[in-house]
């Protein structure tokens, strides 16, 4: 029934009625996502944790839903804590690598674009965002391939001895691009960077030209008003943006999968443990280990005003 059949005086008394209980229009219209949220988001994060504390008979091969700490003493095995470690370092470096490289593009853009150039500016940063995830990480598999463009331009360039004597350094090295950590992570960059651009960009452009100005006027040179006032307001933008790329990285399982060397990160051990292996306990355990790990993050995060950058 359309709102023109409704009688004039049934309307009139029921819009009074929500005017004058405004609270009331807002609960109706906040209660149904919150139940959305409460039953879809929080219940699976609490079914998951509840996952955790089963364990896995070894004989049967059937999950034992009996509360036990056992399985968190397996996730606390060398062989599991190195995947920890793994994950978890290679999120930080991608995230500095990110921050580092995404700056001096986030302030040019802050700064000096202007008019159709921050439009382009938009427009490039977002446009890798509308392509196929896996379509990307497929090319740059060839692109770090041994035969790839790479390697040709290395050879071209008479600097193949470069990128050999790189592959051949220890844990970060291996045959060609495609299969090491160095290409991991140069994929993982390539893949989150504009949500690190963003947010630096975003908090970038609420410093005030004046405080430039008035550090120029103090005889500040350019690298002292960079360090002392820029990077400190820039700052929140920054970790905003690392929260994304840490824990997009903690928790991607396609990306060491098809690019690296194979070892196990904590994406793909759960994938792993869930699928083929059939272990759902250990699978819960481990992927509370990241939201643990994010937990404490946000936490540092929020008190060093990170969140008002979003």
């Amino acid at each position: 029934m359309s709102s023109s059949s409704i009688p004039a005086p049934i309307h009139s008394s029921v819009s009074d009625f929500f005017y004058r209980n405004s609270r009331l229009l807002t609960l109706l219209f906040i209660v149904p996502p919150l139940i959305w949220i409460g039953i879809v988001y929080v219940g699976s994060l609490f079914a998951l944790l509840l996952q955790s504390f089963y364990s896995l008979d070894e004989f049967s091969g059937l999950v034992v839903h009996e509360l036990t700490l056992a399985t968190y003493g397996h996730l606390f095995e060398s062989s599991n804590m190195v995947i920890v470690l793994r994950t978890t370092v290679m999120a930080t470096i991608v995230t500095i690598a990110s921050s580092i490289v995404s700056f001096p593009i986030a302030y040019y853009a802050a700064r000096y674009a202007k008019g159709g150039w921050k439009a382009l500016f938009y427009l490039a940063v977002m446009m890798p965002l509308w392509s196929s995830y896996l379509v990307k990480v497929y090319a740059w598999k060839l692109i770090l391939a041994k035969e790839g463009i790479i390697t040709w331009v290395a050879e071209k360039l008479h600097l193949g001895f470069v990128l050999e004597t790189l592959l051949s350094v220890p844990v970060i090295g291996g045959s060609s691009l495609s299969f090491s950590y160095i290409g991991t992570f140069l994929v993982f960059v390539y893949i989150w960077l504009p949500y690190m651009i963003l947010p630096t960009q975003a908090a970038l452009e609420r410093v005030p030209g004046s405080l430039i100005e008035a550090s120029a006027d103090l005889g500040a040179t350019p690298g002292q008003s960079l360090r002392t006032v820029i990077l400190p307001l820039a700052l929140p933008g920054v970790i905003a943006g690392s929260i994304f790329t840490f824990s997009l990285t903690l928790g991607d399982y396609i990306i060491p999968q098809i690019i690296g060397n194979s070892r196990p990160f904590i994406g793909s051990t759960v994938y792993a443990l869930q699928g083929t292996a059939g272990d759902i306990p250990l699978a819960a355990a481990f992927t509370v280990v990241p939201i643990v790990i994010m937990g404490i993050y946000l936490v540092i995060a929020r008190r060093l005003g990170a969140f008002d950058a979003l």
